[in-house]
């Protein structure tokens, strides 16, 4: 079991190959990845809920990409049910890139003495979900420790804090008042 580092990364862990690629909530094309998500939609390649992957084979998947979706599942059962259900999917060796609002971050900009009531409610909704349709609600606040201990839990064998993926132009790359507001890691099987 290989701890957090964020300075140390294996060469190529940031890079993409592998032919079989799935972005789990992805909503934009991207050549070489396959979108999974629970609303259709012109660009989405597979409807299905992300606790329940069994429409892709054991071992079929070389990268699997989730930004800003793991906090839509509850902590208790989903959430490590969905883990291991991608860490069922990825190849051996295969990469699982994750990004999730980071919950250290949002109670600092919220405790801030000096953030306003629009900043704090914006943070609210980034803790919370944008609660604009039903899938858009958040069950469970994550930091860098619960998120690598769910991901060793659910059978990774390294995970590594990393500052941006460099993949997609998404939530994992958003900043709010100059603030990185995700935490990014890449969990390895």
């Amino acid at each position: 079991m290989t701890t957090l580092q964020e300075d140390a990364l294996p060469p190529g862990l940031l890079e993409e190959r592998g032919e079989a690629r799935l972005h789990l909530g992805g909503t934009e094309r991207k050549a070489g990845w396959k979108n999974l998500n629970a609303q259709p939609s012109a660009s989405v390649d597979f409807v299905g809920d992300i606790r329940d992957l069994t429409q892709f084979g054991d071992a079929s998947q070389d990268m699997v990409y989730a930004s800003h979706v793991l906090e839509h599942l509850g902590y208790q059962k989903d959430l490590p049910h969905a883990l291991a259900e991608i860490v069922r999917v990825l190849k051996p060796e295969g990469r699982f890139f994750v990004s999730v609002p980071d919950l250290a971050v949002m109670c600092r900009l919220f405790a801030d003495r000096g953030a306003t009531n629009k900043l704090r409610i914006a943070v609210m909704r980034m803790m919370f979900g944008g609660q604009i349709d039903p899938y858009d609600f958040h069950f469970v606040g994550l930091w860098d420790e619960y998120l690598a201990f769910l991901l060793f839990k659910a059978g990774f064998s390294a995970v590594y804090r990393v500052k941006s993926f460099g993949l997609f132009d998404d939530t994992s790359e958003l900043t709010f008042d100059d603030v990185a507001i995700s935490l990014n890691m890449v969990a390895v099987k």
